[in-house]
């Protein structure tokens, strides 16, 4: 260990002497934190202990005053431990250093925490929808003067929209996790530069002291700023399983959208703080930002809500397709087949086979289970669930219902239609299995003569194996770009 050292960032200057560091806080004033007098630091020296205690108390020791020439208290050092560099997560990560039993560690330290947090209304107000487009919108505004200059006005465009769109529709998933208890005084700033992994276990420092509001957070919010920094780091990996091992030790049930979306809203915090440092001077400061950016973008884009629409006549191979779709993306699926039967007081394999547009299969029978899978399908879309819905689409009227559901929710609406030669579809009825499905030849020509044109869909070729038709329906829903993450397991894509 060096004998002596400085490290600074935009707050603050570290002073390492011996096997202690010396925190000195800046007389800075950033809008989202205020160190401009000496009373402000010092309460945030005390704060910065007292929170930190909570996860590493061997490291924050106390307050060390600074006297000025006259005797006067000028300012206030934060002493700490001083920790080994060497052990710093980032810098093992980026040595290639196995460091996954110290990450599931982590995770199991930050959920544990989080399940003893502090909670209550003035915490929750912070997890609300609102409260997070509140600050949506306070980092687009401390960012709109660098577009150009620092960071692509295409790139802040629509990292802008996709984020109005994802939260303009999500009021009732945000309300579900307050209800749920996961809105906690968390941590709030975790980065793999500020924690160390020692022989005894890991240390976690920095928690954020200057502005109880912005650590009263979601707690996947919490965990994945240090996914999202891993995944910066150029380990994609272990962001997917630390996501995936706080998710499993807090019992949290957030959907894939929400995980990307507090991705996205980290990454671009730290796009705003590479943009006040490069306003400072920092010559590495705008390439940061552009970084932080790309990463925050492709998670908006993987995080996504969808209203995914797999149609076509029997035998082509609809209900696997949408089943291996909805298995790729992580996904609901909701089938018209099953909906119908459950309607009518049936199991999903029973049968109720009639003439086409008799029995359960009239135009009355047809709006009560569409209007039922509209419904059911509103519900997952507000919870954040991408749904797909295994349907045949051959109404028009059918499809213009969901699709009116998907501009509701504010979800993005895909159309895939499934197509195989006559004669292979014909064989497939014929030989097909037992399932929700009544229909047979007969009722596959009649249903092709009464099909509405579907224009807008995009034709799935299913004469192949399914594995080739599933590739082609994650093509058509997630066209692939630079740097794409595809919003299915592993969660997480290299740069």
């Amino acid at each position: 260990m060096d004998n002596a050292a400085v490290s600074e960032t935009h707050i603050g200057v570290v002073f390492f002497v011996g096997d202690r560091a010396y925190k000195l806080k800046k007389p800075v004033n950033l809008g989202f934190l205020d160190f401009s007098t000496r009373e402000l630091r010092e309460r945030a020296c005390h704060e910065e202990v007292r929170l930190n205690s909570r996860f590493s108390p061997d490291v924050y020791l106390g307050i060390a005053d600074v006297h000025g020439p006259g005797g006067e208290v000028c300012d206030h050092l934060l002493v700490m431990r001083r920790m080994p560099a060497d052990r710093r997560l980032a810098t093992l990560i980026q040595a290639g250093a196995p460091v996954e039993d110290a990450l599931r560690d982590i995770a199991r330290i930050i959920a544990a925490w989080h399940a003893q947090a502090p909670r209550g209304p003035r915490i929750a107000a912070q997890g609300t929808r609102d409260a997070l487009l509140a600050r949506w919108a306070d980092s687009f505004d401390q960012v709109r003067p660098f577009h150009g200059e620092v960071i692509d006005v295409a790139t802040a465009t629509q990292i802008e929209d996709l984020v109005t769109e994802f939260l303009a529709g999500r009021r009732a998933l945000f309300h579900a996790r307050i209800d749920d208890g996961r809105v906690v005084d968390g941590h709030g700033d975790l980065l793999a530069g500020d924690i160390f992994c020692l022989d005894d276990g890991p240390r976690i420092l920095d928690c954020l002291e200057f502005d109880d509001k912005l650590r009263s957070l979601d707690g996947i919010d919490d965990a994945s700023f240090l996914a999202m920094d891993l995944e910066r780091l150029g380990a994609p990996g272990l962001a997917e399983r630390f996501i995936t091992w706080y998710a499993e030790f807090a019992a949290d049930p957030a959907p894939p959208s929400l995980r990307h979306h507090y991705v996205a809203y980290r990454a671009f915090v730290r796009a705003k703080v590479a943009c006040m440092r490069h306003a400072q001077g920092d010559p590495d400061a705008a390439a940061d930002a552009r970084a932080y950016s790309a990463i925050a973008l492709r998670h908006l884009r993987a995080g996504r809500v969808g209203l995914i629409l797999v149609g076509g006549l029997p035998g082509t191979g609809k209900t696997s397709l949408a089943g291996a779709l909805a298995d790729r993306l992580g996904c609901s699926l909701l089938s018209s087949d099953r909906i119908r039967k459950e309607l009518a007081g049936l199991a999903p394999h029973d049968s109720a086979a009639a003439p086409y547009g008799t029995g359960i299969y009239t135009p009355e029978w047809n709006r009560r289970t569409y209007c039922e899978l509209a419904d059911r399908a509103a519900k997952l879309l507000r919870r954040g669930e991408t749904v797909v819905l295994d349907a045949s689409w051959t109404s028009r009227q059918q499809r213009d219902l969901l699709a009116a559901t998907a501009e509701r929710e504010h979800a993005h609406l895909s159309s895939l239609r499934c197509q195989a030669p006559e004669a292979l579809t014909a064989e497939r009825i014929r030989t097909r299995a037992r399932g929700p499905s009544d229909a047979d030849t007969q009722t596959a020509t009649a249903m092709r003569t009464h099909a509405d044109p579907w224009p807008e869909a995009i034709t799935i070729d299913t004469s192949g194996p399914l594995a080739d038709a599933a590739e082609q329906a994650l093509t058509a829903v997630h066209p692939p770009g630079p740097g794409h993450i595809w919003p299915r397991r592993p969660f997480f894509s290299p740069d």
